[in-house]
């Protein structure tokens, strides 16, 4: 299923932040990039939840027609 595979994605996106945000503690001349990068990345990944939510299950949890 499309929402199925759209979360999937999400979780993949919430860990390259994770990865994203370590190497930021580990590379100090990048790390206000990488946490702006992460945190775009974060926000991305967060519209992509609330589509599935919204356009694909619909506010009450089920599918539109």
């Amino acid at each position: 299923m499309a929402s199925d595979a759209i979360l999937s994605e999400v979780e993949h996106l919430h860990g390259v932040c994770e990865r994203l945000e370590n190497l930021a503690e580990r590379t100090p001349r990048l790390t206000t990039e990488l946490l702006t990068i992460a945190g775009n990345v974060r926000s991305s990944a967060t519209l992509l939840a609330v589509l599935v939510a919204t356009r694909l299950h619909g506010t009450d949890g089920s599918r539109p027609d």
